[in-house]
Formats: structure tokens, C-alpha cells, sequence
């Protein structure tokens, strides 16, 4: 008997010294959203449930970066960067960035947005084969299709709710390059 209360004992203090679990801000700022407005302190249900977006658009960004490609060969590549911009901008807006840069001074920008009405309803109009021809040539990146612009800028819209950009000052073939590297099948899943 002595035996098992030492090795629960044991166990407790072991438990204790563990990190505790992280809260998860999301939910947290629902719960307060929601207690809020049970109390009727509708201004502050509306802040947590902004809060919470703005953590979910942060969330999906970060996701977004897992997404963006490797340097090709002879290149290198910056560490991707994300940001969730409110609702009160542009409708909001989750985003990842990476930029690539070669020994010859040259550059390309990888940029993946979603998460915004104004960006939805964008989309719509270059999923229009019409309208997206007039912006430029369209070509196939995988299984999407792209427009490449006269700067051979490439832009792909997936899902009619995420555009892809690439842009920079590297030759029409290395954004073309870039573009048919990022994880199309992933993102169009989310």
C-alpha cells in the first residue's frame, strides 16, 4: 500500500511539472463572445468574435506558407511570411509571402490570399475564360488555369476563393516555374 501512494505520488508531482495544455485562443474568444452576449454586452460579443476571426484568418495564413515552394535550383528563398488583415480592409484578407532571389539580381514573389469577399467575388470574374483573356494569355499551371500577363506575372485563381500571385522582375519561364510549384491540390482542399 505504502508502495502505491509513493508511485502516486510520484506521478502527481511528475504531472505537475508538465507545461501546461496552451489555451486555444480561438475558442476562448467564442466563449467570451458568447458569455458577452448572453449578458447582453452585445459591443463586446462583437469585439471577441472579431478577435476570433482575426485569429482564424491568422491561422489560415500560416497554413497557407506550408504551401508555397522550395528555390529552384540556383535560387534562394526568404522565409515565408503571414498576415490576416480585418474585415474593415479590403473585406479582409489571410496571406502568405515568400520571395526568391537568384545570383543574377533577379526576383520572384509568391503570394497565396483567401479569406475575403472582395477576393471571392474578384476570382469569379478571372474564372471567366472571356475576361481572363483580356488580362493576358492564359496557361496551364497543373491542372488550374492561370493568366500570365505581358510582364509574365502569373496569377491563378483556385477555387474561386484563393488567388495565387506571382510576380517579380525574373523572366516570364522562372514565374511560370514558380507558380507550377505551389501545392494547388492542398490549398483547394482548405
Amino acid at each position: 500500500m505504502h508502495l502505491i501512494r509513493l508511485f502516486l505520488a510520484a506521478a502527481l508531482i511528475a504531472a505537475a511539472c508538465l507545461p501546461a495544455r496552451a489555451a486555444d485562443d480561438i475558442l476562448d474568444a467564442i466563449d467570451q463572445a458568447r458569455k458577452a452576449y448572453q449578458a447582453g454586452d452585445l459591443s463586446a460579443a462583437k469585439q471577441q468574435l472579431d478577435t476570433a476571426s482575426q485569429l482564424i484568418g491568422q491561422k489560415n495564413a500560416e497554413s497557407f506558407t506550408a504551401l508555397l515552394p522550395e528555390p529552384l535550383p540556383g535560387w534562394k528563398a526568404d522565409k515565408a511570411q503571414a498576415q490576416a488583415v480585418g474585415t474593415a480592409i479590403m473585406g479582409g484578407a489571410s496571406t502568405a509571402t515568400r520571395s526568391y532571389h537568384n545570383g543574377q539580381g533577379q526576383n520572384v514573389e509568391i503570394s497565396i490570399t483567401g479569406d475575403s469577399a472582395m477576393l471571392m467575388q474578384f476570382a469569379a470574374l478571372l474564372a471567366n475564360p472571356m475576361l481572363a483573356g483580356a488580362m493576358g494569355k492564359l496557361v496551364k499551371v497543373g491542372d488550374q488555369r492561370a493568366i500570365q500577363n505581358h510582364e509574365g506575372d502569373v496569377i491563378v485563381v483556385v477555387a474561386n476563393k484563393f488567388v495565387v500571385n506571382v510576380s517579380g522582375s525574373a523572366d516570364a519561364q522562372s514565374k511560370l516555374s514558380y507558380a507550377q510549384g505551389v501545392n494547388y491540390a492542398k490549398l483547394s482542399k482548405m
